[in-house]
């Protein structure tokens, strides 16, 4: 049975051009509860709903995060370029404030990747940070016991004091953790890289133009203009947003009843984490 759209003339049949907006933002991987982070668990339905959108010309991720997990980052990547490679979609990435670390691992999952003037992107490296309160106990008068099965089940202990052949097992892992990195960078990137892989992967990161100078970024721009560019002045967006934990998760970390009585320690200590994520990057 015909349809009435079908006796319109064609200018009147045809439909806008409709792309599908997913924003990611905040550190990937980390507990957050008061805040906003990113983990594959929890972005993943967004993105299979994105990739569904019914006559979708492609997929936009808005990306704005200063890294965090690299499991957690691949893991997205991945499902990114899975759902593209069946829905046989092209994906254009968008960095705002921030697509360091992590957060450039995701945009790389595209395959262009845009960036404003102002935007900070890169950090193409490895870090582990923490504090060491082995003096401070000592000074208080602190005894610190730990008992273990496994001479380095306690490895890098921070009420210990540091061992060389601890540190230098870490610097083997974010060795190895580094050169898969690099590897996919080069793998999506491709001859789009001219810069060498001492600047590019030396963990700096550098402001939009400039990563548009190294490669690293496809131009200057931002979602609705590169969009109109591409698609035409009449395309439409459709955004995917994440779905956000209740006001009493937000508050009192898992959120059950019997834990509303207290906030939850690990969720400040995260704020905390977080927060230096992006203090790293002026944010």
């Amino acid at each position: 049975m015909s349809k009435l759209r079908d006796f319109l003339p064609k200018r009147f049949r045809e439909s806008a051009p409709k792309v599908a907006v997913v924003r990611l933002t905040g550190a990937i991987g980390m507990s957050q509860p008061m805040g906003q982070s990113m983990t594959f668990a929890a972005v993943a339905p967004t993105l299979e709903k994105a990739f569904e959108l019914k006559g979708a010309k492609a997929v936009a991720i808005i990306v704005n995060s200063p890294g965090g997990a690299p499991v957690q980052s691949h893991l997205i990547y991945q499902r990114i370029r899975a759902l593209s490679e069946e829905k046989k979609l092209p994906v254009l990435a968008f960095t705002e404030d921030v697509a360091a670390s992590g957060g450039y691992m995701i945009a790389c999952a595209a395959d262009e990747i845009y960036a404003d003037p102002s935007s900070i992107v890169g950090s193409i490296g490895v870090v582990s940070a923490g504090f060491g309160f082995d003096r401070f106990i000592e000074k208080h008068g602190i005894e610190r016991r730990v008992h273990t099965a496994g001479t380095s089940k306690a490895m890098l202990d921070p009420f210990r004091p540091e061992k060389p052949e601890d540190v230098e097992h870490l610097k083997k892992l974010q060795e190895h953790i580094h050169i898969f990195f690099k590897g996919l960078v080069r793998t999506s990137r491709k001859e789009r890289l001219k810069a060498d892989e001492e600047t590019l992967f030396s963990g700096s990161f550098w402001a939009g133009e400039e990563a548009l100078q190294l490669g690293l970024i496809d131009g200057i721009g931002d979602v609705r203009k590169i969009t109109r560019e591409k698609f035409g002045e009449k395309v439409k967006l459709k955004l995917f947003a994440q779905a956000k934990p209740s006001l009493l998760g937000r508050l009192f970390g898992r959120g059950g009843a019997a834990e509303a009585a207290l906030i939850d320690p690990g969720a400040v200590i995260s704020a905390i984490e977080e927060r230096a994520l992006w203090t790293r990057f002026g944010l």
